[in-house]
């Protein structure tokens, strides 16, 4: 069988110019860095992973706060290769938070979701000498980073959490939400996910709010997983954009103008209209 088969989640076998897509990154998230205001390199806790990038609106605020969490499969990737995605989220004026966790398998999912919620705790902690608004929180996540961003509004079955961060409106991009396809790809060997973790850790058995599900957003020319797990989650709204790739739909994502970048202004709007 050919590879593709073998495997959905391998996205490089997916996307003939995975490399191309990884060098758009890197070229828009340097020019990200070198013309929006910004404070780079800002702690969020102890560790050095425990960082994140923030840029702001060129207007007075107070304004929005947004958060994204960028993917790699929880083991690769920084927030340096996804700046760009501040130029949207600018454009939707909110201040832009990029924020990095740490790593499988030196560290476990359940510290990596306790690192994202951290981050969106220090934000609303700092909002204020920021310029931004405590009380308008809003977030998005790209494949793992939708993972772990859907745990800023849910709860895991044996979830020991005692306070959620305030998100108003959460926009979840390609995301894995069972933890067990993972477990049965090429992925496994080095990440060496658990029993417990995929048990725990996978959104599908989590407890989202009913209230205000998250958005999440899958692109019509990516694998069967990605939309099927979409799918299965609730209370959640799901929408497949026509034309875009796992590569592609983030590229959208940061592009000011584009489909994506209409639905992280909703998102951020939302945190308005809820706030």
């Amino acid at each position: 069988m050919p590879e593709t088969a073998l495997d959905p989640l391998k996205i490089r076998a997916h996307v003939a110019d995975f490399d191309v897509f990884l060098e758009a990154y890197r070229v828009a998230s340097e020019n990200t860095r070198q013309t929006q205001r910004s404070m780079l390199d800002v702690s969020y806790g102890m560790t050095k992973d425990e960082c994140m990038d923030l840029f702001f609106p060129q207007c007075p605020g107070p304004h929005p706060l947004h958060m994204f969490v960028h993917g790699g499969y929880w083991r690769a990737f920084s927030r340096k290769d996804y700046s760009f995605v501040a130029d949207s989220i600018l454009d939707a004026g909110a201040v832009a938070a990029i924020v990095d966790y740490a790593h499988l398998p030196v560290a476990r999912m359940g510290t990596l979701v306790e690192q994202v919620r951290k981050a969106a705790h220090w934000l609303v902690t700092h909002a204020e000498s920021l310029g931004g608004k405590p009380d308008c929180v809003s977030a998005s996540g790209h494949s793992a980073g939708a993972h772990l961003a859907s745990y800023l509004v849910a709860r895991g079955p044996l979830d020991a959490v005692t306070r959620l961060v305030p998100v108003q409106s959460l926009l979840l991009v390609s995301g894995i939400y069972d933890l067990r396809c993972v477990a049965e790809s090429f992925l496994q060997p080095e990440l060496q996910l658990t029993c417990d973790e995929i048990s725990n850790w996978s959104p599908l058995n989590a407890d989202f709010p009913t209230d205000n599900p998250p958005l999440l957003v899958v692109g019509e020319r990516e694998t069967a997983p990605f939309h099927t797990q979409a799918r299965q989650m609730n209370p959640t709204r799901y929408v497949s954009i026509s034309d875009e790739n796992h590569m592609s739909i983030v590229m959208a994502l940061g592009t000011p103008g584009t489909r994506m970048a209409g639905l992280l202004r909703d998102c951020v709007r939302g945190c308005r209209a809820n706030s």
